[in-house]
């Protein structure tokens, strides 16, 4: 058998059609992690990746925490465990609802390896190939990718600052169906979205889920950064006004550490048990340490103090931003101003080409997410994400700065 390597890419091609699953030519590489090696170079200022700043956690206090896990329940953590996830991670998940408003049964909580997975196991349940998930325009880049490697067919739904549009909900839904297609689900953030960083407004919510109920259309509610408000005030769920046809997701991603991947789903009733055994068919069990660290954290710690100084962090960089780009945008550069999160939603005169605008910008050392990379049908050819969570406010200010230049220096070649 003669070997392949990666010096031989012209061979590869010939074998995917015999190799892989019709699947496999659907996933697509993350636009953020295709940034991540420029985003490293010297004295390139990042505003692509939506990242926590970690520096706000009590790290001394959190490697006690996995210290005595180890020390003291090492043959519990270091072992398997239930695939539904440990009882204290579901109570964490449940406490962290809580906080928020939203009152959900530990005994509903499915513990996943991070929300993502949590989202891929619900396609993987309601979703045959062909089916429609419906979502923003724009939309999160993980859920498009999941979406398409899945077969699943995305159809965006308009926004406006104020969240998804019920009207053209609506008429998205009956064009869909005129068309003899199947939808299978609406995926949603409702707060600080990603990657326009509006927020659902109140009054839109109830509209949206008595829609999708009448329409038979289960919501799927991804809400990573709920806990993230400026101003520490929360929107109602959507799950707490339907329990029976929106799906939550969950994460302790941005509220606590990515790297322990842990997330988690709350489902109506007839979709727990096959969630609990999609999830063991996929993983067998999330991390059990990293269920215990989540557990003691925030069980027994002041995370909500901790947070509150990460939403201070966050606010300031948000007004440092918005405040840059008011200071230097071109005219015709419009933007959205979040009121949590960690993004704003750029939209560059018409007929600007913000691929050129990244060229540019990276000549100036600096990088973004192009809003192509947000819609399944390759729109948003002038419009950009910028990532305000994790570089200083004078750092943000000198991005933007940079910038706005070179949208200056292409909108000034495209007149």
């Amino acid at each position: 058998m003669t070997a392949i390597d990666a010096t031989t890419p012209e061979l590869i091609p010939s074998l995917l059609p015999s190799l892989l699953a019709a699947r496999a030519g659907g996933f697509r590489p993350s636009p953020v992690r295709d940034f991540w090696e420029v985003s490293m170079e010297p004295d390139v200022i990042s505003l692509a990746g939506g990242n926590p700043d970690l520096s706000v956690l009590p790290l001394a206090e959190l490697g006690e925490v996995a210290t005595r896990a180890i020390a003291e329940r090492g043959l519990e953590v270091l072992q398997y465990g239930g695939g539904a996830g440990t009882p204290g991670a579901r109570e964490a998940a449940a406490r962290t609802m809580a906080a928020e408003g939203v009152v959900a049964d530990p005994q509903h909580v499915q513990v996943t390896a991070g929300s993502q997975m949590a989202l891929d196991l619900v396609v993987k349940l309601l979703c045959d190939p062909g089916d429609v998930i419906l979502a923003e325009g724009p939309s999160y880049v993980g859920a498009i990718g999941l979406f398409v490697g899945m077969q699943v067919d995305v159809v965006h739904v308009p926004i406006d600052d104020d969240g998804l549009v019920p009207a053209a909900l609506e008429d998205t839904i009956a064009r869909v169906r005129a068309e003899g297609r199947r939808i299978k689900a609406l995926y949603t953030i409702p707060n600080f979205h990603n990657p326009s960083g509006v927020t659902l407004a109140a009054e839109r919510r109830p509209e949206v889920v008595r829609i999708c109920r009448d329409a038979g259309i289960t919501i799927i509610e991804d809400n990573p950064y709920g806990l993230l408000s400026f101003d520490g005030t929360s929107q109602p769920s959507l799950q707490a006004m339907d329990p029976d046809n929106v799906i939550y997701l969950g994460s302790f991603s941005k509220v606590v550490a990515p790297g322990l991947r842990v997330g988690w789903a709350v489902a109506p009733e007839p979709m727990r048990r096959p969630l609990q055994l999609a999830s063991e068919a996929t993983v067998i069990c999330a991390s059990v340490l990293s269920q215990a660290v989540v557990e003691e954290y925030v069980l027994r710690h002041d995370w909500l103090g901790v947070l509150g100084r990460a939403r201070s962090l966050y606010a300031g960089r948000a007004a440092a931003v918005l405040g840059a780009l008011a200071a230097t945008a071109p005219a015709g550069v419009t933007w959205s101003v979040p009121r949590g999160g960690f993004f704003t939603w750029v939209t560059l005169p018409e007929g600007t080409d913000v691929h050129r605008v990244l060229d540019a910008a990276i000549d100036r050392r600096v990088v973004f997410v192009p809003g192509s990379a947000f819609h399944a049908d390759g729109s948003g050819a002038n419009q950009l994400r910028l990532a305000f969570s994790l570089e200083q406010e004078d750092v943000l200010v000198e991005g933007v700065t940079r910038l706005m230049a070179a949208v200056a220096e292409v909108a000034g070649l495209n007149g």
